[in-house]
């Protein structure tokens, strides 16, 4: 793999595709996604789908999360919560925008991989929990942004309780099959839900209802 493969993988994949904008586009150019994937499929991180990180868990097709990070409009210096961070790729993109990330994985092999895999993109200091994500993270609550990286029946309510006022929710909503790429924008005396992008996300592990 080589930064020709990088380049290769944003241009045909999404900017082609008119996905994200220049920032985005910068973002995706600074983060290896060879360092986010298992070594055996290092020869398959810069193609134009998901690849499985073990568990039952994925990381994302790339034009995938370039459109949730742009629906998310994330802007320098905002707090933003990811659920589901995997093995840390969007965490890693999060942080090349330059906005503050936190992350939740409940599943425990994975998380404790995380720091691992931010390291060799030369991150540190990224706050992360091995948890439901289903329940946020209130000790750090309200956030500017929270994405969900992974499928929902509906949207959890501690999520929506913990975004700011003004602030934007990106989550996969729907059934097992397929769920629809959903924005979820809380204003002062309402809620505001858009559905997009049809998409396919493996199920968000939690104990909540």
């Amino acid at each position: 793999m080589s930064k020709d493969d990088l380049f290769l993988m944003v241009q045909n994949q999404i900017i082609s595709r008119k996905i994200g904008d220049e920032k985005i586009h910068r973002a995706f150019l600074e983060v290896e996604r060879a360092n986010f994937v298992r070594d055996e499929d290092k020869k398959f991180a810069y193609g134009d789908s998901p690849l499985s990180i073990g568990f039952g868990q994925t990381i994302s097709q790339p034009a995938m999360v370039a459109e949730m990070l742009y629906e998310a409009k994330i802007e320098e210096g905002q707090k933003v919560l990811e659920v589901g961070s995997g093995s840390g790729y969007l965490l890693a993109l999060l942080y090349r925008l330059k906005a503050i990330p936190y992350g939740i994985e409940r599943i425990k092999e994975l998380g404790e991989k995380i720091d691992e895999n931010l390291s060799k993109e030369g991150i540190k200091g990224i706050k992360f929990k091995i948890g439901d994500g289903y329940y946020g993270w209130k000790e750090y609550s309200p956030f500017d942004r929270i994405i969900v990286s992974a499928a929902t029946f509906k949207i959890p309510e501690p999520l929506i309780d913990q975004l700011k006022i003004g602030g934007i929710l990106v989550a996969p909503v729907g059934g097992e099959s397929v769920q629809y790429l959903t924005v979820l924008k809380k204003e002062t005396d309402k809620i505001k839900i858009e559905k997009k992008t049809p998409c396919v996300f493996v199920p968000l592990i939690t104990d909540g209802k």
